[in-house]
């Protein structure tokens, strides 16, 4: 039996009646001659499923002789651009474009790798490697091996290399025994072992996981959030605790981070941006939901509030 945990409600569903010329005439109409109609690019392209903006797009190029994204890049600028040209990007090769940026020049966004990597599914990450390669002709664990180290850059190559077991049944005796090992590595000695740590998560189905927390709170009777944070640091830990927390409530893990891109001063535009485009159609309204639990505040608020003029209008409407 295959289970996985990364269902939840979207905001973004399918247009019904839809139809790629009418919208890509209309498009077309609304960046012809002086000025912009934001209004419309807005309303059309936040209201339209990826794979319908897909379509709209080949409508442009085949049909108007046009680059659709080159048009929205000439006729727009800075972060309400980013949005639109994200809309109009297959969703796996915005995540590789976010992946290659969080590595170029000096420094890596070890932040953003751990955002984008440990939360997807064997299936999810299978699409990015096969599509950051074929963007890039540079297979993506190669470039992550050499742009971290240690046990982050163990850990992410072993789910880059789809390690993970994402499709089968729940064993109670395997989680007591992958429970006992992850206590007998960390807090049942001195010192830690930390490899069992990222060989485990990265390893076991999330399915799997959620039991072996489970078994780890009857074993050591802390939670494994607390002994991952006892025994480790760093980004590393960052890692391991994304996974735990997907594990447990992808959403939850989705809402912290949108929370965490607009806490103090300044906005981290580009994570409030990916996270917004790349989980609408998946299950943004139930992030929103988790959001309004944890902080009491809702995020539609908080936007509002981090953000202005149209590139505010465009996420609001995804967020819709």
């Amino acid at each position: 039996m295959c289970t996985r945990y990364f269902g939840g409600i979207p905001t973004v569903r399918p247009a019904p009646n839809f139809n790629a010329a009418d919208d890509a005439e209309i498009l077309r109409g609304a960046m012809k001659g002086f000025g912009t109609d934001e209004d419309i690019i807005i309303e059309i392209l936040t209201q339209r499923s990826n794979e319908q903006r897909q379509a709209i797009k080949e409508h442009f190029k085949n049909v108007l002789e046009r680059d659709l994204v080159d048009d929205i890049k000439s006729e727009l600028g800075g972060d309400f651009e980013k949005v639109m040209v994200a809309l109009l990007t297959p969703t796996s090769e915005f995540l590789c474009q976010e992946l290659k940026n969080a590595m170029n020049g000096a420094g890596t966004n070890e932040k953003a790798l751990i955002e984008i990597i440990c939360s997807k599914s064997n299936e999810e990450i299978g699409q990015i490697v096969e599509t950051y390669e074929s963007l890039y002709e540079r297979p993506l664990v190669e470039q992550v091996c050499s742009e971290t180290s240690g046990n982050l850059g163990r850990f992410l190559t072993l789910i880059l290399t789809k390690s993970r077991n994402d499709c089968n049944d729940i064993d109670d005796g395997e989680a007591r025994a992958k429970a006992e090992e992850l206590y007998a590595g960390g807090e049942g000695q001195l010192g830690t072992e930390e490899s069992v740590f990222y060989k485990i998560l990265a390893h076991e189905s999330f399915g799997q996981l959620r039991r072996i927390f489970e078994e780890y709170k009857e074993v050591s009777g802390n939670s494994i959030e607390q002994a991952l944070k006892h025994e480790l640091s760093g980004d590393y830990l960052e890692a391991l605790l994304a996974v735990v927390e997907c594990v447990q409530s992808p959403a939850n893990f989705f809402a912290r981070k949108l929370h965490d891109s607009m806490d103090g001063g300044g906005t981290d535009d580009d994570t409030l941006i990916r996270i917004i485009v790349s989980r609408s159609e998946i299950d943004l309204e139930t992030i929103k939901q988790e959001f309004e639990k944890i902080y009491d505040k809702t995020l539609r608020s908080c936007v509002e509030n981090d953000t202005s003029g149209d590139y505010k209008r465009a996420l609001l409407a995804l967020l819709s």
